[in-house]
């Protein structure tokens, strides 16, 4: 079969243009086995809220496989496969209890870690009970939401703390849960496109954010310890906000916030979300978010941010086709692209670099496991902070003599900056 000319170079040339390539596989396919797949299951990777585990179990669907989750009765989560080992029942239907899970059609009960306590009808001498586990995983509940580890359990890490969830002067909670009908990596990429903010976030749909998010920004991309950030600079009068936002590898997003303007000046400010793209399967995403509000004199946070019934605008589809056509947003930039977007078929410019850097250490990543290495932000010593880097930082730097000379001085401003934020780390010296 023909491959598709990625480049038209004729008018009307639809007819040379009919055939689709493959997607990526390697970045996208996330089932057990799969190269990717395994990558995402060497993290601890968020499932739920805690405060959906009440007296039923809670059926999920994490990195291609059907699990159930749920909170006995001691209070001990557990994550289990779904369908029971007997004879295949789901135990979305079974009965929470004092200790396990107990499926609804013979009553074999389990624990969270996947021993059977009870096999009701075998004689009492059957040795079913002591022979088999049914398949479980490890969970770590932390700030309202419960997480899980999927990967071989001689190489589970410590649980990572990132020093933005024990940032001086905030309180962190659980924010939305929702689902996008798209692979993991057109959803996450996107954090690293900060150019789509002055078009999809201001002309298209007018303004969701400030008016000055409507400013194309200088750019630059960065590696950091744990992934990446793209530095955003913009002319607001004499000062120069630096908006950092940050991917932490592997798929966790730390965005700042969105209610800048750049009017006033202030120092590093840490992120307003963090929010996790996990897979469902290969193409259908959860996107899981705690929100961090402000509890200190001076820093506003807006005070619908801390209302987790309110989401950031342009996160859901609209509520009819003809709405998302006049006033479409990162769910319909995302969706659209394909339920798993075709690479090669893209056309990457200069402002795609940090599309381009994401998936190099995604890819990097997904290597290394399978040579048999710890990839770049696996953390295996627990207890210490992990530094991050997703602020707004304003500073008053009057402007150059020319347009020209301006925007490499905001470039400058905002490299300076990111790299003294390296060096070191503000969230964790504000903590010391």
């Amino acid at each position: 079969m023909a491959t598709r000319a990625p480049f038209l170079k004729t008018r009307y040339g639809g007819y040379h243009h009919r055939q689709v390539p493959p997607e990526d596989a390697e970045l996208t396919r996330v089932g057990p086995d799969t190269p990717c797949g395994e990558y995402m299951r060497r993290f601890w990777q968020p499932v739920c809220y805690s405060d959906e585990l009440k007296d039923l179990p809670l059926k999920l669907r994490i990195l291609g496989e059907d699990l159930v989750a749920f909170r006995d009765g001691s209070g001990a989560v557990g994550l289990l496969e779904l369908h029971c080992p007997h004879r295949g029942t789901s135990l979305e239907f079974g009965l929470v209890g004092a200790k396990g899970i107990r499926c609804c059609y013979h009553g074999w009960l389990f624990d969270v870690d996947g021993a059977i306590l009870e096999t009701p009808g075998e004689p009492a001498t059957s040795p079913l009970k002591d022979k088999l586990c049914h398949g479980a995983y490890p969970v770590h509940e932390a700030h309202g939401m419960v997480f899980a580890y999927m990967g071989p359990p001689e190489e589970m890490p410590a649980f990572p703390t990132y020093d933005s969830f024990s940032r001086p002067g905030y309180r962190m909670i659980p924010g939305r849960k929702y689902f996008y009908p798209c692979n993991w990596l057109q959803i996450l990429e996107n954090a690293m496109d900060p150019v789509h903010t002055a078009f999809l976030h201001t002309i298209v749909s007018g303004a969701v954010f400030t008016d000055e998010f409507g400013v194309l920004p200088e750019l630059e991309f960065v590696e950091t310890p744990v992934g990446m950030i793209y530095i955003a600079t913009r002319r607001v009068g004499d000062n120069i906000w630096a908006r950092m936002v940050e991917n932490v590898l592997p798929n966790l997003q730390q965005v700042a916030p969105i209610w800048e303007t750049g009017q006033q000046e202030h120092p590093f400010s840490g992120p307003m979300m963090s929010r996790w793209i996990v897979p469902l399967d290969d193409s259908s995403t959860m996107l899981i978010e705690f929100r961090h509000v402000s509890e200190t004199e001076g820093v506003v946070t807006p005070d619908w941010w801390a209302d987790r019934n309110i989401m950031l605008p342009g996160q859901l589809g609209a509520d009819s086709y003809e709405e998302s056509q006049r006033r479409p947003g990162d769910f319909e930039a995302q969706v659209s692209q394909r339920p798993i977007a075709v690479h090669g078929l893209e056309h990457l410019g200069t402002t795609d670099r940090g599309v381009t850097l994401f998936r190099k250490q995604i890819r990097s990543g997904i290597r290394a496991v399978k040579a048999g290495k710890d990839p770049v932000g696996l953390f295996r010593d627990g207890g210490a902070a992990i530094p991050t880097y997703c602020n707004d930082t304003v500073v008053c730097v009057p402007p150059a003599k020319t347009p020209e000379l301006d925007k490499r001085l905001m470039r400058e401003t905002g490299r300076r900056l990111a790299e003294g934020y390296l060096a070191v780390p503000p969230l964790l010296a504000a903590a010391e």
